[in-house]
């Protein structure tokens, strides 16, 4: 996840992966997330048009 530098950035990802049904948030570092997610709920593309609402850029996710 590009452009998180602190604790406030951690804080705004994890909140709005938090807000998704099916996503298990198992942690959230700068510059990355560890998360747990249903298929049949959410899509990659959800996750990473959440992490784009907290104002940062997914660059990588597997």
């Amino acid at each position: 996840i590009e452009g998180m530098s602190c604790g406030h950035c951690v804080m705004a990802v994890k909140k709005e992966l938090s807000k998704l049904t099916g996503v298990t948030v198992e942690s959230v570092e700068v510059g990355k997330a560890r998360v747990q997610i249903d298929d049949a709920a959410v899509s990659p593309e959800r996750l990473k048009k959440a992490i784009e609402e907290a104002g940062y850029r997914v660059v990588a996710y597997s």
